[in-house]
C-alpha cells in the first residue's frame, strides 16, 4: 500500500509559482510571458497561466486607442510553458540548457486578448526525438479558444 502511495504522489501534477519558473527559463521582463504553471505532468504537458494586464509593454503600440495582445505573444506564451516542461523533464536547469523555437506550423488566432483576460496556455507533447520536441498549444479565455498552433524546439545545451 505504501509503496502504490508513493507511486501516486509522484504522478501527480506539478504547480510552479513565478520563481520557480525563472528556474527554467531564462526570460525576464519584457519577455518572460507566464505568471504560472499547473498540472505539469514532465514528458507531457502543462498549463501556463498568463495574467494580460494593461501595464504590458506591447500596450504602448498595439493598439493605444483599443489594447490587443499581439499573436505572436500568445504563441511565445504557449512555447515559454512548453519550455518549462521540457527544462523540467530533462532537468535543464541544472545542465545549462536552453530550449529554442525551431517552428510553428498551423498557427490560428480566433478571438482578441485584452487587459484583464487570464490566458490559460495548454501545451501537450506531441513527440521528442533526442533534442527535439514538437508541441500542439491552445490558448483559453474563459471557456473560449483564442489561438492555437504546433510548434517545435529544440534544446541546447553549452
Amino acid at each position: 500500500m505504501e509503496h502504490n502511495l508513493q507511486a501516486n504522489l509522484e504522478d501527480a501534477p506539478i504547480n510552479l509559482d513565478i520563481n520557480e519558473i525563472k528556474c527554467h527559463l531564462p526570460h525576464r521582463y519584457p519577455m518572460l510571458l507566464i505568471d504560472r504553471i499547473e498540472e505539469l505532468r514532465p514528458g507531457e504537458g502543462a498549463v501556463g497561466i498568463k495574467n494580460v494586464t494593461v501595464n504590458e509593454y506591447f500596450f504602448q503600440g498595439h493598439f493605444p486607442t483599443k489594447p490587443i495582445m499581439p499573436g505572436v505573444m500568445i504563441v511565445e506564451a504557449m512555447g515559454q510553458t512548453a519550455a518549462v516542461v521540457v527544462s523540467k523533464t530533462m532537468n535543464l536547469e541544472k545542465k545549462n540548457g536552453l530550449v529554442y523555437f525551431m517552428s510553428m506550423d498551423n498557427v490560428r488566432f480566433r478571438r482578441l486578448v485584452e487587459p484583464g483576460d487570464v490566458l490559460r496556455l495548454y501545451v501537450k507533447k506531441d513527440r521528442c526525438r533526442e533534442n527535439v520536441w514538437r508541441f500542439t498549444g491552445k490558448a483559453y479565455v474563459d471557456q473560449s479558444l483564442v489561438a492555437e498552433a504546433t510548434f517545435t524546439a529544440m534544446v541546447v545545451v553549452s
